[in-house]
């Protein structure tokens, strides 16, 4: 394993945990909300990071150049099991990236607090 990868991974790691820890916090508070969305679009980003030097680091260069591509070269190479789920949180991490609606912020954490959490904590174990 690389250095860069290693790196990366503890960065994902200690994301995923910051994210965690908001999530225990009540989301009715609008500052809580931000906080969380504000985690989930940098885990999110460590998460397909390093999957992508996951995937080099196996010698599979080419496909993975942009989010949607790593997500789906990590599916096709068993990295990740559910790819429909990372690419519906790619798409929520845009969302929530290029503009800010209050009800999409709330409608987010809810989805990173059932779905997008296992699939992170899942990506987790795959790398460890």
């Amino acid at each position: 394993m690389s250095k860069k990868l290693g790196e990366r991974k503890g960065d994902f790691f200690k994301a995923l945990k910051r994210l965690e820890e908001a999530l225990e916090k009540d989301i009715t508070d609008d500052l809580v909300v931000d906080g969380i969305i504000q985690r989930f679009e940098f885990t999110f980003e460590q998460a397909w990071k390093s999957m992508k030097l996951h995937l080099e680091d196996q010698g599979i260069l080419d496909e993975a150049l942009s989010p949607r591509s790593t997500i789906r070269c990590a599916f096709k190479q068993q990295l990740i099991s559910n790819g429909d789920i990372w690419i519906e949180m790619m798409l929520d991490r845009n969302r929530t990236a290029h503009m800010y609606d209050e009800a999409t912020a709330v409608t987010i954490v809810k989805l990173v607090k059932e779905k997008y959490i296992i699939e992170f904590n899942d990506l987790k174990k795959s790398l460890e």
